[in-house]
Formats: C-alpha cells, sequence, structure tokens
C-alpha cells in the first residue's frame, strides 16, 4: 500500500502554503469544482460571464482507491488489467482575474501525482496535469460577452444522462466520485470561441470548436502526461447554436450541433410542480449510425483496429434519425433530503439482441484476443463518449444534508439496465470537519449475472478514501 502518501500530502501542503495563503476560504462545495454546483435538477444551466470580482479556489486532495476484479469473465478483458489500488495526490487551482474593466481570465487546473499497483514511484507514469479550462471573456455591451480559450460548455437538465451535453465526449478525468453530476463539473473543457446575449426573458449562444488535430486514440485507462490533451477535445470541427426563453413556466432551452457532416436538434425542458417537485425532460436526435457502428468507425479511423475488422456483434448500421431521451423528476424535502428518479432512452445503443450477441461471440471466442478485444473497445467507446451502452436504464439518486448530525452528508445513486437487471450502484458519506477540511468515504459495486451488462465488469466493486485540505 502507499505509505509514502501521507507524507507527500504534508510536503505538498507546506509547498503550497505561501502561494496559496492569500486565497479567499469559503464553505466546502464553493470550493469542490466536482460539486454538484450551477442549476437545479429540471432547471437550464445558466448562461453569462463569471463574476466581476476576482476569486479563487484552491484545494489539495489525496484520494486512495482499492479495487475488486473479477475473474472468469465470459468475455476476458484484454492486458493490461487496471490498478487493483491507486492513491491520487492532487493540486487543484480555480481563479478568475479582472484584467480590465470588461475583460476577465479563467484558469481551472488540478495538477497529480499517482502512485498505483504494479508501477514503481517515481515513473513517467506517476504525474499528470489536468488543464480544465483557461479562457478570457470580454463584455463589449452589457450582458453580452464573448469568450475565447478552453471552455467546459455544459447543456442540459438532468443528471444521469445528459443527450444534449454535446462537448462531453473525451473529457473524463480522474474522479474519487462516479457521480455524474460531479464528473460534469470537473472534465476537460475544449478550445472554442463562444458568443452570449442574455435578455430579460432569455438567452442565445452560439460556440465554435474548430478542429486543430487528429482524432486520437481511446485507451482504457487515463495515461498520465503533461499534455493538455487537445487532441480528444478538438478533433473535429463543432458548432452549437442554443437559446432559451421563459415560456410558461416551462423554461425550454433548444439547440442545434453540428460535427462531422451530421446535425443534431435538442431541446431542455423543466417544470416546478408544488413546492418540492420539479419534473424536466431532455431530448435529442439526428440522422447517424447505432453505435456499434460508430465505435468500429472510430477505432478505425484511429489505427486500433485494422480497416478490415468485421462487425461485432452483427447489426444493422444503417443511418438513420435517432433519438435519445432523459425524462425525469426530482423531489425535496424540509428534512434536507432529495430524490431523483429518470429514465434514459439511447436509441443507438445496445438493443437486447445485440446484447445477447456479444456474450454469445466473446464466450465462443474467448481464446482468440482479436475478437474479445473488439468486443470490448465497444464498451470501452461507450465510456469515452459518456453514453450509455444499451438503449433504456433508470437512474435513480438520493441524497441527505445534515443527516442524523450537522456537517454529515449522505449519498447514493443507482443505474439499473431494464434489460438484464444489472446495475451499477454508489453510495458516499461527506464529514465536514470545517471548512478547510472533509473527509469523504465511497463504496461501488457493480451487481448483476455474468451474462449482464454490470455483471460481466472487470470491476466488480471498490471502495474510495478522500481526504480533502481547502485553502
Amino acid at each position: 500500500m502507499p505509505l509514502r502518501a501521507g507524507a507527500r500530502l504534508a510536503v505538498m501542503l507546506c509547498a503550497a502554503a505561501p502561494v496559496l495563503a492569500s486565497a479567499q476560504e469559503n464553505k466546502d462545495l464553493d470550493f469542490i469544482p466536482g460539486a454538484v454546483q450551477g442549476s437545479a435538477p429540471g432547471q437550464a444551466p445558466e448562461s453569462g460571464a463569471p463574476p466581476r470580482t476576482p476569486r479563487g479556489r484552491y484545494y489539495l486532495e489525496d484520494a486512495l482507491t482499492w479495487s475488486s476484479l473479477r475473474e472468469g469473465l465470459v468475455v476476458p478483458f484484454p492486458p493490461p488489467s487496471p490498478p487493483r489500488w491507486q492513491n491520487r495526490t492532487s493540486l487543484d487551482a480555480f481563479n478568475q482575474w479582472d484584467l480590465g474593466e470588461h475583460l476577465t481570465a479563467t484558469v481551472s487546473d488540478r495538477f497529480n501525482v499517482l502512485e498505483q499497483s504494479g508501477v514503481g514511484f517515481p515513473s513517467r507514469q506517476s504525474f499528470r496535469n489536468d488543464f480544465r479550462e483557461g479562457y478570457v471573456t470580454w463584455e463589449p455591451a452589457t450582458r453580452n460577452y464573448l469568450e475565447t480559450g478552453r471552455i467546459n460548455v455544459r447543456n442540459g437538465v438532468a443528471l444521469g444522462f445528459n443527450p444534449t451535453d454535446f462537448f462531453k465526449t473525451r473529457t473524463l478525468v480522474d474522479q474519487a466520485s462516479l457521480d455524474p453530476s460531479v464528473i460534469r463539473q470537473n472534465r476537460l473543457g475544449t478550445l472554442m470561441a463562444r458568443g452570449q446575449s442574455i435578455g430579460d426573458g432569455g438567452s442565445a449562444a452560439i460556440a465554435w470548436a474548430p478542429k486543430f488535430y487528429s482524432p486520437a486514440p481511446i485507451s482504457s485507462n487515463a495515461q498520465p502526461s503533461l499534455d493538455p490533451q487537445f487532441d480528444k477535445t478538438n478533433a473535429a470541427g463543432r458548432l452549437l447554436l442554443s437559446a432559451n426563453y421563459d415560456i410558461a413556466d416551462l423554461s425550454p432551452q433548444a439547440l442545434v450541433y453540428h460535427e462531422s457532416g451530421r446535425t443534431k436538434f435538442g431541446l431542455n425542458l423543466s417544470r416546478q410542480i408544488g413546492q418540492s417537485v420539479v419534473a424536466y425532460a431532455e431530448w435529442a436526435g439526428g440522422k447517424q449510425p447505432n453505435f456499434i457502428a460508430q465505435a468500429l468507425a472510430y477505432g478505425k479511423q484511429t489505427g486500433t483496429l485494422p480497416v478490415n475488422a468485421p462487425t461485432l456483434p452483427p447489426t444493422d448500421s444503417a443511418e438513420r434519425f435517432r433519438n435519445d431521451l432523459a425524462i425525469g423528476a426530482s423531489w425535496s424535502s424540509a428534512a434536507k433530503t432529495t430524490l431523483n428518479l429518470e429514465y434514459h432512452y439511447h436509441e443507438a445503443g445496445f438493443s437486447r439482441q445485440d446484447l445477447k450477441n456479444w456474450f454469445a461471440l466473446g464466450g465462443a471466442n474467448a481464446d482468440l484476443p482479436a475478437v474479445t478485444g473488439e468486443l470490448w473497445y465497444i464498451r470501452g467507446f461507450a465510456n469515452a463518449q459518456q453514453q450509455p451502452l444499451t438503449r433504456h436504464q433508470v437512474f435513480l439518486r438520493a441524497n441527505w444534508t445534515d443527516a442524523f448530525v450537522s456537517n454529515l452528508e449522505l449519498g447514493a445513486f443507482a443505474f439499473v439496465n431494464l434489460y438484464d437487471g444489472s446495475s451499477l450502484t454508489q453510495i458516499s458519506a461527506s464529514y465536514y470537519l470545517s471548512d478547510t477540511w472533509t473527509v469523504r468515504g465511497y463504496a461501488t459495486a457493480n451487481v448483476g449475472s455474468k451474462r449482464s451488462e454490470r455483471g460481466s465488469a472487470l470491476q466488480a466493486g471498490g471502495a474510495i478514501f478522500q481526504l480533502v485540505r481547502y485553502f
């Protein structure tokens, strides 16, 4: 186990203290880029420029992860297997500065030091930098903004799956939590130029992200690197138009997205029902092949798969209009509990027969790495794109603030596959020791039979202990 983790954390604290001592102190959620911030479920994300007052959010995090790996999978997992334990110590920084009367700069970055099983320390794989955002905002006229740089553009009103969050692909960084709301906040942005105009009843925005690099291959594990990884976020030219206007308490937002010759349309709706319930729906649709065809095309384009690789599992990959939908509701109580229930539909995902074929082919060709590798590549592509693997799933989430005692927060969520009943589940507990110290614990499990989506995952379960020091 990583005996040096505590000592390294202390050293980083001492080294960082002179630089960070002047940073503004605040409550726990204000300091965590990965916290669930921004609009509440059922409300469209707010548009606009950063606050005019310069502010900084800095913290040191140590996250120790232990994983239980399955053996005897129906479809053998291609080597190398992920580490059974990893310790990540991170220095996280977010800051905004006024450069002039109408000009601001924003930077968000995290530097990581990694220890893990099977890898000596220190080594080339021991360090990684996640440059999340870095952009300049100009306000040429009141409530009109122009921005350029690396920006994390988020859209959507759902929690578990966001069909209209078009810039989420290939943006994942290491997280202590698997909660999609946390992942959405703490991820890589995209190099782009964006313009926004905010009126009394609504807003409009346009974002253009040019292509700078050829598409990068997908790796099953995050690769330690100091590279900003623009080849993940800017490997295709992309254009997004969005507008929202308050109509009949529905808060609608319409979007048009164009990438690589294909256009998608999106719509977000939310409505408050009484004092405790918010209902919301998020839809996107456009002409595209199914998910299997998308994954194989990308694998061949990036050289991961041979150009003559067969279509596995066999499927109808014709281009047609396909829909994505997330519909749900959020309920909050006076006891500081919040419950969410969502249904997710991903038409391009695996059908029930596709899932059966995946196991049948993999099981019959377990001794052929070319076949099993291609089958697992498709599932890895789904994870990188942050899309559901199958067409139908349910998402449940519960959160309880000040549970039993003050400053204790309990949470849980589950993704449930409606084909086979398997689930990915996480429970968490956070205790806010003070404004500067927080301790957290997470437990995760992939539950299901050997021939189910979650029961066939290499990781059966895991636990994470996280300690955070804020400045």
